[in-house]
């Protein structure tokens, strides 16, 4: 009869004569499979980290220097939306704003709509920012190596801005409207809680198509955006490099970085800003309570009505604060984003 334990009892005996002992093979066998079961994950995980990298070090720094820059951008769209609900009257500084809020609301007051802010950046800010780096690295890989022309470096930019607005214009609306409310007089104020609320009762109240209004110029926007701000400043980081004699062996110096952002701050602001304009009024318009129609019938319409009841520095409207918005708002993220994605490197072990 057939016994387990005299059959191992036999084997093991044998195979210790051999000198080879039956629980070195088990702990041989046990330490390769646990090898094998750690390593394999973490090689895994490590793709899709450094694949993920762009994505998330782009998104950590927009949402960071949106959180910055909030008060500024406010005090734009207060300052854009002025000319429409006050006609004829010429729109107040945006230090006159945000100290005109604080006092009659508190400091609070000049971070209404931050939890949009934060929402659109970790959307559209990681989306931006990411395909961008990942467009442009592709288009690298196909030119051997080799830097590519600003022409390219364009058109990473305006594919990349695009996508991202079509992901993150619910933030959008949102954040314009959360923003636009505290102008309106009381009996018009939507009076929306918080960024969710301002989503599901727009989406309840007018439609899921009232979510991506004025889609058409937040892509334009966006495309001009990210020409001015990604490929302008790669284009200027090279630039200012041989201006200063920066090898940029391991990545560009501190004060490249410096004269680069500045740049693109001021493209991005210049490229952007009629098309921001357009897109906040589409965004914030609301229905006459008589006729029941909208201030404007889309982008051209709205164009035309800018131009021929405020000339064509109107759709420069707020360009101190947009600026002012938009330069510190480049230069946060493109500063800051090497440190975070250093640190990034170093919590996954990247090279």
């Amino acid at each position: 009869e057939f016994s387990s334990s005299s059959f191992l009892a036999d084997h093991t005996s044998h195979l210790t004569f051999f000198n080879c002992p039956i629980k070195n093979i088990k702990h041989s066998i046990m330490t390769t499979a646990v090898n094998t079961a750690i390593t394999t994950p973490v090689k895994s995980e490590n793709g899709f980290a450094k694949a993920f990298q762009p994505f998330a070090c782009g998104g950590a720094a927009a949402t960071f220097a949106s959180i910055a820059i909030h008060p500024m951008d406010l005090a734009k769209v207060r300052m854009q939306l002025y000319g429409q609900l006050n006609p004829g009257k010429q729109a107040p500084g945006f230090v006159t704003i945000l100290s005109n809020m604080i006092k009659s609301d508190g400091i609070g007051s000049i971070y209404t709509g931050v939890d949009a802010a934060i929402g659109r950046q970790l959307v559209y800010g990681t989306a931006r920012i990411g395909l961008h780096r990942k467009f442009s690295d592709r288009l690298v890989e196909l030119n051997g190596g080799n830097p590519i022309s600003f022409v390219q470096k364009a058109l990473s930019g305006m594919a990349s801005g695009s996508i991202a607005v079509c992901i993150g214009t619910p933030f959008d609306i949102a954040l314009v409207r959360l923003q636009a409310d505290g102008m309106a007089k009381p009996e018009d104020r939507r009076n929306y809680k918080n960024v969710f609320d301002a989503l599901i009762r727009t989406s309840r109240e007018e439609g899921i198509g009232a979510l991506y209004k004025g889609l058409g110029p937040n892509i334009l926007r966006g495309m001009s955006m990210n020409v001015g701000m990604m490929a302008c400043y790669d284009q200027a980081k090279e630039v200012v490099a041989n201006l200063l004699n920066d090898p940029m062996t391991n990545g560009p110096t501190l004060p490249t970085r410096i004269g680069a952002s500045l740049c693109a701050g001021f493209t991005a602001a210049l490229f952007s800003l009629p098309f921001d304009l357009i897109k906040s009024r589409l965004m914030a318009q609301k229905p006459d309570p008589l006729t029941g129609e909208l201030p404007y019938k889309g982008i051209a319409d709205c164009a035309l009505k800018i131009l021929r009841g405020e000339g064509p520095l109107g759709f420069f409207s707020g360009f101190s604060a947009y600026y002012g918005r938009c330069a510190p708002h480049a230069m946060i993220i493109l500063l800051s984003i090497e440190s975070i994605t250093n640190a990034y490197k170093s919590a996954f072990g990247l090279k």
